[in-house]
């Protein structure tokens, strides 16, 4: 199951760099980030809920197991 954050990405047919770019931080970064293998800083999550309209929220980016279902 995808975290919040890949499925909105994936759900507005933007890549990883498209939004990277946008957010001021690296492609690596932010595939940890949807990966769950590391957290966005409240800052980068402010950046990206802001960035996808808030579609996905801070809340969503920070704790994303919280919002997974099965």
């Amino acid at each position: 199951m995808y975290s919040p954050l890949k499925q909105v990405r994936i759900k507005r047919g933007q890549t990883l760099n498209d939004v990277a770019q946008a957010v001021g931080t690296d492609s690596g970064n932010l595939s940890r980030i949807e990966n769950q293998k590391q957290t966005a800083s409240p800052d980068l999550a402010e950046k990206l809920a802001k960035h996808f309209g808030y579609e996905v929220t801070e809340i969503q980016i920070l704790y994303p197991e919280r919002f997974q279902h099965a």
